[in-house]
């Protein structure tokens, strides 16, 4: 989160220096980063956040109504794309890199965002590569980890605790899956209401039957054995950030 804050802050100033004015963009809270979790096993979470939609609420309003929007839609056509570039930076030179899973990400060298994350990181891409490399690994483990015993045996646990409840559900990707048909036709607040109810019940069974601490762990174990092969990028990215959040501080 600080090193968010400071990024923001340090963009307000480049874009500044273009001559262009810009609003910091609202920083994920601790709340809001718990959103997207397999289950869902903190009560007291669930009962005020329900599934996380009013972060997706207001997501959607910082999308519609930040200042930055109105402000550039008020630019003139040519300065909306000088604002672009200052603020992006163009395709015409970029930092590019495979992907563990096949194919290849890229990214501007320029703009304020670059010139921001090269000030915080020391090196944008070796800072890009790493963390596309660090973040991209799921797809290579997830699959077998959801057919790994210890985890089936406990979701099996979990669904007979939720249908004891009166919530047979299968396991939380079905909850997920069916998460928008499931309060079809209600109000925001019926909604958020309902979707709270049922996920403090998953709360609870994921406590009883240790779900949560299950996926976890054995997230934790297959992301290892994954990671194995990707050492100097993890590497890179644990002491880049570490770096990042010195300086960061320092601001």
């Amino acid at each position: 989160m600080e090193i968010d804050r400071a990024e923001q802050n340090l963009v307000t100033l480049c874009m500044q220096r273009q001559g262009f004015r810009y609003w910091p963009l609202p920083v994920l809270s601790v709340p809001a980063r718990k959103v997207g979790a397999y289950v869902v096993d903190d009560v007291a979470w669930a009962r005020q956040y329900g599934y996380g939609r009013p972060f997706d609420t207001a997501v959607q309003k910082t999308n519609r109504d930040h200042p930055n929007i109105s402000y550039v839609k008020a630019l003139p056509k040519k300065e909306r794309v000088r604002y672009s570039r200052a603020l992006d930076g163009t395709f015409t030179h970029t930092i590019t890199t495979e992907l563990p899973t096949g194919g290849s990400v890229r990214t501007p060298r320029g703009g304020c965002y670059a010139q921001v994350r090269e000030q915080l990181y020391g090196d944008y891409a070796t800072w890009f590569r790493a963390k596309k490399t660090v973040t991209s690994l799921t797809p290579l483990y997830v699959p077998r980890l959801l057919r790994d015993k210890r985890l089936t045996s406990t979701v099996a646990a979990w669904s007979r605790c939720m249908k004891a409840a009166g919530r047979p559900f299968q396991s939380p990707d079905v909850i997920r899956r069916e998460r928008e048909s499931l309060i079809r036709g209600m109000s925001k607040a019926q909604a958020l209401r309902s979707e709270s109810a049922l996920a403090v019940t998953e709360a609870e069974c994921a406590q009883q039957t240790s779900l949560g601490k299950t996926a976890r762990s054995l997230e934790a174990e297959y992301r290892y054995k994954v990671a194995r092969d990707y050492v100097e990028e993890f590497t890179a990215y644990r002491q880049m950030r570490l770096s990042a959040l010195t300086r960061a501080r320092s601001l």
